[in-house]
């Protein structure tokens, strides 16, 4: 349980538990009602969900239903990538609240620098229309903390060029083999977290043979040993899961994995081509 407890800390302070529980493509209802509440169970204190998944109400109920203090649960949501105004942004937020029934989230990133359906679009001014508001969120106290989900190392300069409060955080697709160093480095050097989504790279991860014989060798699965090379990178890893024994086993990462191995693991290729031309949302 020692790493659900273990903590990150962001630029402004505010301290993230290391390993979210993340909500993506989990059917809004009872099947995310009860992923939820059994993963605060089990002893995350970090979700991670979006407005975009249709699923904020069953998260917010289990986390209000979890018998567990406000401020022990860490709760992010994100702004939908096809809002690009301020006002709009300030509206989905309200609506974002009002949908999880709490007084305030934990982190509100934006979800993406483009809208799903034009990705790659240059959306700069609008990025920073929609970060003013971000601004204005964060100064509010509704949102201790804020940030950005799949932006590129030009969309973060965009807007570190121009905010108040810079990103706290940038949520990628991030995995063995698909680590994004740019980004990555350029991030962490300007004090933002790299959460990584989809860690076990949409399953993909399970069947990697190199991953699967490394993971032997620690007497771990591969999903441990992927989860465990993230934090390892200093990397929020967010696995996903609804079956209990998956919920348990992605906690389990109290091991350390070698230099040689991580070294190993880092010079991995990329094996699963699933990025964003095949919908990866995250």
């Amino acid at each position: 349980m020692a790493v659900l407890t273990d903590k990150f800390s962001l630029a402004n302070g505010t301290n993230i538990p290391q390993v979210g529980f993340g909500t993506w493509q989990i059917p809004g209802g009872q099947t995310a009602y009860d992923a939820v509440a059994n993963a605060l169970k089990t002893g995350y204190r970090h979700i991670d969900t979006a407005k975009a998944y249709a699923n904020e109400s069953s998260v917010g109920k289990a986390v209000r239903d979890s018998g567990l203090d406000r401020s022990d649960v860490f709760v992010t949501t994100k702004l939908p990538a096809e809002t690009k105004s301020y006002q709009g942004a300030l509206a989905d937020f309200k609506t974002t609240l009002k949908n999880l029934d709490l007084d305030y989230v934990d982190l509100y990133l934006i979800h993406a620098p483009w809208p799903w359906n034009e990705i790659g679009k240059d959306c700069d001014a609008q990025n920073l229309e929609v970060w003013q508001a971000m601004e204005e969120i964060y100064a509010s106290g509704k949102a201790k903390a804020i940030g950005v989900s799949n932006f590129n190392v030009h969309d973060l300069q965009n807007i570190l060029h121009h905010a108040t409060v810079a990103p706290m955080v940038d949520q990628i697709q991030y995995y063995v083999g698909y680590t994004e160093p740019k980004i990555t480095k350029f991030a962490q050097d300007h004090g933002m977290l790299v959460e990584a989504y989809s860690p076990l790279a949409t399953g993909d991860m399970l069947n990697n043979p190199a991953v699967r014989e490394m993971a032997n060798k620690y007497h771990v699965s591969p999903a441990q040993l992927a989860l465990r090379f993230c934090l390892e990178n200093g990397v929020l890893p967010l696995p996903k899961a609804t079956h209990q024994d998956h919920i348990e086993a992605n906690a389990q990462l109290d091991f350390s994995i070698n230099a040689a191995d991580m070294a190993t693991l880092n010079g991995m290729a990329d094996t699963a081509a699933n990025h964003f031309h095949n919908g990866t949302q995250g």
